[in-house]
C-alpha cells in the first residue's frame, strides 16, 4: 500500500438512537444509527409474523388435490405412511 493516501482506521464507540452503546473500527469519528442489534425485533425475538389474509391457508387449499409426480395425492407424510402400510400388506 502506498503511504499516507489512506484514512486512518481508529476504534471507535457507536451509538444506537436506543442508547446501546458497542465499540467497532472506522475512518469517521462517531457513528449514530437508528437501529441496533439489541432493539430490533428480528434480533430481540419480538418480531411478530403475521400471516396476511391467510396466505398460506388459501395455499393449501388451492393445491389440496393437486397429484404428485408419485401419484399420491398432496397431503404430506400422512399419505406416505398410509401407501406403504397398504403395499407391505399385499
Amino acid at each position: 500500500m502506498k503511504k499516507d493516501i489512506h484514512p486512518e482506521y481508529k476504534t471507535i464507540i457507536a451509538s444506537c438512537a436506543c442508547g446501546h452503546e458497542f465499540e467497532t473500527g472506522s475512518t469517521t469519528d462517531n457513528i449514530r444509527v437508528e437501529i441496533c442489534a439489541a432493539c430490533h425485533p428480528f434480533f430481540t425475538g419480538k418480531q411478530k409474523l403475521i400471516d396476511s389474509a391467510g396466505r398460506v391457508e388459501r395455499f393449501n387449499k388451492k393445491y389440496a388435490g393437486i397429484k404428485t409426480p408419485f401419484g399420491s395425492k398432496n397431503k404430506g407424510a400422512e399419505s406416505d405412511d398410509q401407501d406403504n402400510d397398504t403395499s407391505a400388506s399385499n
